[in-house]
């Protein structure tokens, strides 16, 4: 092997490293956005039923948390198969066949967007409480 090949081989490699943090970097923000869809929602009907002294209820499946869920559980995915093509596109490189697929890029474009349209109602469909103004002594002093 010449110097030439053996630079464009390790070029490929690091290129590969870099594509696998890439998605790597996609999985945790998806993880990271999935668990403040479902923590701030909590904190929202907490706040809700504080200010109206009320229980609030939420839908039973179609719910912040269960977004939020998904968006974590499919991050997970997200890292198993990046692994998994790192590790596949690393042993095509070494026998120097490389073939690009496009699916996992179809599919995780496909499932982002489904659960981003998802969220969409969730964000329309708040129920608004009747909260009345907090009024303060006009004599008071801060």
């Amino acid at each position: 092997m010449n110097k030439d090949a053996k630079i464009d081989r390790q070029r490929e490699h690091q290129a590969n490293e870099r594509t696998f943090l890439a998605w790597l970097r996609t999985s945790l923000a998806l993880i990271g956005f999935g668990f403040a869809i479902a923590r701030f929602s909590l904190f929202l009907r907490q706040f809700q039923a504080t200010v109206t002294q009320q229980e609030v209820s939420s839908p039973p499946f179609f719910n912040s948390e269960t977004l939020g869920l998904s968006l974590v559980v499919f991050g997970i995915a997200v890292i198993a198969l990046a692994a998994w093509r790192y590790n596949r596109v690393f042993w095509q490189i070494e026998r120097s066949d490389y073939r690009p697929n496009r699916v996992l890029v179809w599919i995780l474009t496909g499932v982002v967007m489904i659960l981003g349209t998802l969220s969409i109602p969730l964000l329309l469909w708040r129920e608004r409480a009747n909260i009345a103004p907090i009024s303060t002594p006009k004599n008071s002093q801060f």
